[in-house]
């Protein structure tokens, strides 16, 4: 299922609970011109609506109550099909891979390359319109 189309359909949605890194993030996307709206947790961004304007999602894997990993199964067990982009402190192969078998386009480790963000949302929204 994909959310509603409209004109907000490149919506990036950031959760991450460093308000600082969730603000960075919105400056580099807008920079780059591509909208973006912040949530401080999953469970902000689940209840406020905002799924259904999201057209890719960055989060962060360790987060106080739902994590990435758990936002990502619940979005695959709602039958969603949004992108999604880990980032984290915690570098691990292991995270890596599981991120990417269940279908994540990228895992970064933090600090990460902008440059390589930006690729990610990109191929992300690319993605996201092509299915």
């Amino acid at each position: 299922m994909r959310p509603n189309s409209n004109s907000r359909a490149g919506l990036v949605s950031i959760l991450d609970d460093d308000e600082s890194l969730r603000s960075s993030m919105a400056d580099l996307l807008m920079s780059a011109g591509i909208p973006s709206q912040s949530f401080a947790s999953a469970e902000e961004f689940l209840t406020t609506g905002a799924l259904k304007n999201t057209a890719c999602v960055i989060t962060d894997v360790c987060m106080p109550g739902m994590s990435g990993f758990d936002l990502q199964s619940r979005l695959a067990a709602d039958k969603y099909s949004i992108p999604m982009i880990f980032i984290t402190a915690h570098a691990d192969g292991h995270f890596r891979a599981r991120a990417l078998r269940a279908g994540a386009v990228e895992f970064l480790s933090k600090p990460f390359d902008e440059e390589r963000l930006l690729k990610a949302v990109q191929a992300a929204l690319a993605e996201y319109t092509a299915g």
